[in-house]
Formats: structure tokens, C-alpha cells, sequence
């Protein structure tokens, strides 16, 4: 009888053990999970930080993507998410975000150096069509700046294309009105291209139709249909121009002019 009883005492307390285990091992999770919902973008930005410091990559994009999901985009985070996708390995991940981060900076020789990097480990090597040597000079330049840094450098030179005509007007003296004249015309020159330059990067920055390939590997098909024929074989990385779509079918073109068709959920517009 007393073995039965002292059997009896030791199961209840190893049930209240366990069930207490449980009820703190829940308090626990609820205490980790209800400040990841109430932390604040600063508060988030720190942990990913200090996770990327410690080489904890894979939890570094993820809290920068919990940034990202808030609505919150930035070329800073951008690159640090990129960063972090290229430490883990996804290729894919990383040079969509370089991309992402060079739209927004295009100026940013970092991000450009990292997209390089990153590029060059993708598998499929395409020899890219060569532009005439002024469209490429032309693009280099207006990379050099974001749309934002060009529009005030273009607002500058109109406002300083206003006072010179008013000099042209105002002055008394010939030498006065003819700088005034003559630099009026370069400034209304300075302030034509800049504004071209800032439609050209707000344009782009806008653009939908580049994607990056997010599978490992994915056939381009001849037609929008998986039974077509197989074209060529794009892997993870390789960048793309969406020139076409149909349902859930994208039409694609390569930097060497190869066109075809592929599905839509293995890229991703940049």
C-alpha cells in the first residue's frame, strides 16, 4: 500500500513538472515573439546588424526582410540584405538586391564592386551585344547620380540660367551682357541634359521588365507551354528583360538577343 501511494505521489509530480516546463517553454515563445512584432524598425536594424557581425546570415536576412515587409526601403538596407543572401549562398537573392540597391544608388561603388562579385559566380556566361560607344558613355554618366541628385543639379542650373538672363537684361556694360548671354545658353544646356538624366534614372527605376532568374536552373521554352521545345537553359542569377506575358508565362530576352519563354514564378522583377 505505501509503495502504491509513494508510486501514486512521484507520477503527479513529474506531470506538475512537465506541465510547468510547458507553460514556461510557452511564455518563453510568446515573451521572443511579442517583441519581434513590437520591435521597431531601429530595434530590428540593430539585431540584423549584430546577427550579420556574429555570422548568423541566415537570421541577419531574415530580420532585414521583416524591415523590408514593413514597407521600409532604403539602398542601406537593400545592400545589407543582398549582403546577407550572398553569405548564405542564394545567389538569386543577392544580385536582385544589389540591383534594387544600384537603383536607388547608382553612384555607390560598393554596390557595384558587390554586384560584380556576384555576377561572376552566376553559371551562364552571356556575351553581351555591344552598344555604340555614346549611348554607353552617356549611361555611365547618368549613373554616376541618383534621379534625385539629378533633379536639384538640374533645378540649380535653371535657376542659375534665370539670373544670368536677367543679367543679360539688367547690365549696362557689353561684357556684363554678352557673359550673361553666353552663359545663359550653357546653363539652359546644363539644365536639358540633367533633366534627361533625371527622367533617364527615374525611368529606370521604375522599370518592371528586368528580372532576375531565381531558380537553380530553368528551361526557356519556344513557346508559352511546357510541352514546347526546350531553347536554352538559364540559371540562377542570370539577369532578364521581360518583353512579354501571358498568364502565367513570361517572354524573356537575354544580353546576347536570345529570346523564349519561361514561367513567371522562376524570376523576379527587380
Amino acid at each position: 500500500m505505501k509503495r502504491l501511494i509513494i508510486f501514486l505521489i512521484l507520477t503527479f509530480g513529474v506531470l506538475c513538472a512537465r506541465a510547468q516546463e510547458g507553460a514556461d517553454s510557452a511564455a518563453q515563445s510568446a515573451a521572443v515573439a511579442e517583441p519581434a512584432a513590437e520591435a521597431s524598425p531601429e530595434q530590428l536594424w540593430d539585431r540584423a546588424n549584430t546577427a550579420y557581425i556574429n555570422g548568423d546570415f541566415h537570421a541577419a536576412a531574415e530580420i532585414y526582410e521583416q524591415i523590408y515587409a514593413r514597407g521600409l526601403t532604403s539602398a542601406k538596407l537593400y545592400y545589407n540584405l543582398a549582403n546577407a543572401y550572398f553569405k548564405e549562398g542564394r545567389l538569386g537573392k543577392s544580385i536582385l538586391f544589389y540591383r534594387r540597391a544600384l537603383r536607388l544608388s547608382p553612384g555607390n561603388d560598393d554596390i557595384r564592386y558587390n554586384l560584380s562579385v556576384a555576377e561572376a559566380r552566376t553559371k551562364d556566361n552571356i556575351e553581351q551585344i555591344p552598344e555604340f560607344f555614346l549611348t554607353e558613355w552617356m549611361r555611365d554618366v547618368r549613373h554616376t547620380m541618383s534621379c534625385t541628385a539629378w533633379s536639384i543639379f538640374s533645378l540649380a542650373a535653371l535657376v542659375c540660367a534665370l539670373a544670368l538672363f536677367l543679367m543679360y537684361l539688367l547690365a549696362q556694360r557689353l561684357p556684363l551682357r554678352k557673359g550673361g548671354f553666353y552663359g545663359t545658353l550653357v546653363a539652359v544646356v546644363v539644365f536639358m541634359l540633367t533633366s534627361w538624366f533625371a527622367m533617364g534614372e527615374r525611368r529606370e527605376m521604375l522599370d518592371d521588365t528586368q528580372a532576375v532568374v531565381m531558380s537553380l536552373s530553368t528551361a526557356v521554352k519556344s513557346s508559352p507551354d511546357k510541352s514546347a521545345t526546350d531553347l536554352f537553359v538559364l540559371h540562377e542569377g542570370t539577369l532578364v528583360e521581360i518583353t512579354n506575358r501571358l498568364d502565367n508565362w513570361c517572354e524573356v530576352t537575354i544580353a546576347d538577343g536570345k529570346k523564349g519563354w519561361l514561367e513567371c514564378k522562376t524570376i523576379e522583377t527587380i
